[in-house]
């Protein structure tokens, strides 16, 4: 069994996500982290909460930062609704939280499962607090998943950023500088191919489960907005496709492996992720710039293309 912890900001992509990984066989997940991003804190964790029943699963659950490290909360309710499921009416969980915070259930579960694949969801508040608490914690992590970021391409919140990055890019950096085994799964992986047509979501609905139905139903409100936002038809999953990756990395069909950093002083470009694709921010005209990025050595794995139909099947089996 593979251990894995979820971090997340529980809204209707992310939920998908849980689903997938709390039907996989040879998954144990540890544990549900919530944290503000799509949704208020408490939200997060009711979905959260919601989710792992729907699933037939108990998994404790456990309630992270309600803010960014330095900004005002900026939800995405114009893309999740105002209960981050579609504003469907959802009843309220059977289960409460555990009282330990998030922050501290990291380091712990770290320490217990050695190893483990962390999997963030939302921005990156909860995992950025953990490190400043225990630097080595970067050690402890077997794979970071990190569904985030636009590599080279447009973002979804600004034309330079995307959502996860951009509601908390000081949190962001801090962990990309951390040296953490990230695998990074851009905003672009969702896109295109990966996107669910009418036919494949029609075919969900048809298996008839209770899984099925709502990881459809709660995304009908995002359907809408990924349309508006974008002019493309169809669900695009975000969160699942990174869950897909950390489920079977090879779902990921090319990668490299760079330096990143994380704007943070421009309104401009808050956010953005910014990949050396070319590998030049040691030279001599950037070091100086670069300088704080490159001075822990630390890079990330980045996911360029993706199997849509591999993915699309994994989803479809977790769904049944």
């Amino acid at each position: 069994m593979r251990d894995f912890l979820i971090d997340t900001d529980t809204a209707s992509d992310d939920a998908v996500a849980i689903l997938m990984a709390l039907s996989a066989p040879d998954v144990r997940v540890l544990a549900l982290t919530t944290v503000a991003g799509n949704v208020g804190v408490e939200q997060a964790t009711r979905n959260a909460l919601l989710t792992a029943e729907i699933a037939g699963v108990e998994v404790p659950v456990f309630v992270g930062a309600a803010a960014p490290l330095m900004r005002p909360l900026k939800d995405a309710h114009w893309f999740h609704g105002c209960d981050g499921l579609g504003d469907r009416g959802y009843p309220p969980p059977r289960r409460a939280p555990e009282r330990e915070h998030a922050v501290e259930a990291i380091l712990r579960l770290a320490d217990v499962a050695p190893g483990l694949t962390l999997v963030t969801l939302g921005p990156l508040t909860n995992v950025a607090l953990a490190l400043i608490r225990d630097p080595d914690l970067a050690k402890k992590i077997g794979r970071c998943v990190v569904m985030g970021g636009a590599p080279c391409c447009e973002g979804n919140v600004t034309p330079a950023a995307e959502y996860n990055i951009w509601v908390d890019p000081e949190a962001a950096r801090i962990v990309f500088r951390s040296g953490l085994p990230i695998e990074m799964v851009g905003w672009h992986v969702s896109r295109g191919a990966s996107v669910l047509s009418e036919a494949e979501i029609a075919d969900i609905l048809a298996l008839g489960t209770a899984k099925a139905r709502f990881a459809i139903e709660c995304n009908a409100r995002a359907k809408a907005a990924y349309h508006v936002q974008t002019g493309e038809s169809g669900l695009s999953l975000a969160d699942p496709t990174a869950m897909a990756v950390a489920l079977d990395r090879a779902i990921g069909l090319s990668w490299s492996r760079h330096v990143v950093e994380i704007e943070c002083a421009s309104e401009l470009t808050r956010g953005m992720t910014i990949v050396d694709r070319l590998d030049v921010a040691a030279d001599d005209n950037n070091r100086q710039v670069w300088r704080e990025a490159l001075a822990g050595e630390a890079k990330a794995d980045i996911c360029w293309t993706f199997d849509s139909a591999r993915f699309k099947a994994m989803l479809r089996r977790a769904l049944t």
